[in-house]
């Protein structure tokens, strides 16, 4: 139990030879078909529990399916990505963003990040269990209209419902130990400073960033320019050890959570480059949060998240210029700053705990109504 919460764990086939499917072995993913494993102890799990409704994410839900039956309780979907239409999950192909799927193209897309083989059964499962979690879901709820979009719910009239991502009261709360986050903080610039926090990868813009504020340095010189602090984690693609950094960058890796909260709350603008369709970030959510403006990419759920030119500034992602740019006219307007974080942080009510989770609620009651009504979509 956790708290009111029975948990059930349950251990899937694939995931006995973690350290043979898995690139990052501590990681670990539902594949894209029935997992045995799954499939038994969710078995286990409706005997024992008999559930009202039955809620999954992403790939989880296909090692439902094979158990799933006409008259069953209605099954929700929550999309956290792409992963309806996109093997890979980000719908993007050669470094940008993916028209569709098609057979030959995922083929090629996915060989380098799963393997021959790997890709093979992956691009497979995807297509054909995709097909049946259509037509078995009874309601999905994308966590951005991006994902509605890319997902193709709204081309296939598929039945959804955008519900954001959202942060509990307790991940923005102020540290109970306020002395236990100290030691980060102490590594933090003296002066204002920018703030990216995220993977250091090519995805999250993490290279267009760095161009960016290497040419506002270079324009005003590093004094002028406030300090950018980058907290996140190595990906492979870029490391802090190995990648140059212009001058005033800061890198800092592998923060606990209310340690980066305490750097938004200290910062003086929040960035989020994204040039993948984000889905719905929560990083952006968390600077707004702490009252601070955005700076974000004009893509995926972050066009949700952040009103341009009212809790901050959307730019085209992957543009240097622009979101040079951007940083130059908040970084020189302390008013402007103060305005768009005040209201991001009242933009920021649509994204707490107490306003989206009641949403998920009504959802469950509103299928729970219509039960008893002969038109059931499900095959």
């Amino acid at each position: 139990m956790d708290g009111d919460v029975a948990v059930y764990r349950v251990r899937g086939t694939t995931h006995r030879f973690a350290n043979l499917l898995f690139r990052n072995p501590q990681r670990w993913y539902a594949p894209p078909f029935p997992d045995p494993g799954l499939v038994s102890g969710i078995r286990d799990v409706l005997r024992q529990s008999e559930p009202d409704v039955v809620h999954a994410h992403n790939w989880m839900v296909h090692s439902y399916l094979p158990l799933a039956k006409r008259d069953d309780p209605p099954l929700v979907v929550t999309l956290h990505d792409y992963s309806l239409r996109c093997p890979k999950w980000v719908l993007m192909y050669q470094d940008a963003p993916c028209s569709g799927p098609a057979l030959t193209k995922c083929l090629r897309c996915t060989v380098d990040h799963y393997g021959r083989i790997k890709s093979v059964v992956t691009v497979l499962g995807c297509r054909h269990f995709g097909d049946v979690e259509r037509r078995k879901v009874d309601l999905f709820l994308p966590v951005s209209g991006a994902v509605a979009e890319g997902n193709g719910l709204r081309q296939k009239s598929l039945p959804h419902r955008v519900i954001y991502n959202f942060l509990p009261e307790s991940a923005i709360a102020a540290p109970k130990d306020p002395g236990s986050p100290a030691p980060y903080l102490s590594r933090l610039p003296q002066r204002e400073y920018i703030l990216y926090v995220g993977a250091y990868s090519r995805y999250k813009g993490f290279h267009t960033l760095l161009e960016a504020y290497d040419r506002l340095v270079r324009a005003r010189g590093e004094a002028a320019v406030p300090p950018l602090v980058l907290i996140g984690y190595e990906t492979g693609e870029f490391s802090p050890d190995t990648t140059p950094l212009p001058p005033g960058a800061l890198a800092l890796r592998h923060w606990p959570h209310e340690a980066v909260m305490e750097a938004w709350r200290r910062c003086m603008i929040g960035v989020v480059p994204s040039v993948w369709p984000d889905p719905c970030p929560t990083v952006a959510m968390e600077a707004m949060a702490m009252g601070k403006p955005v700076v974000a990419s004009r893509i995926g759920g972050l066009t949700d998240i952040v009103a341009d030119g009212d809790t901050g500034m959307l730019v085209p992602p992957g543009d240097v210029d622009a979101l040079s740019g951007a940083l130059a006219r908040l970084t020189e307007d302390a008013s402007l700053r103060t305005r768009w974080g005040e209201a991001g942080r009242r933009r920021f009510d649509l994204f707490r705990a107490g306003d989206v989770v009641p949403r998920i609620e009504q959802v469950y009651a509103g299928l729970l109504a219509r039960r008893s009504q002969p038109a059931d979509h499900r095959g």
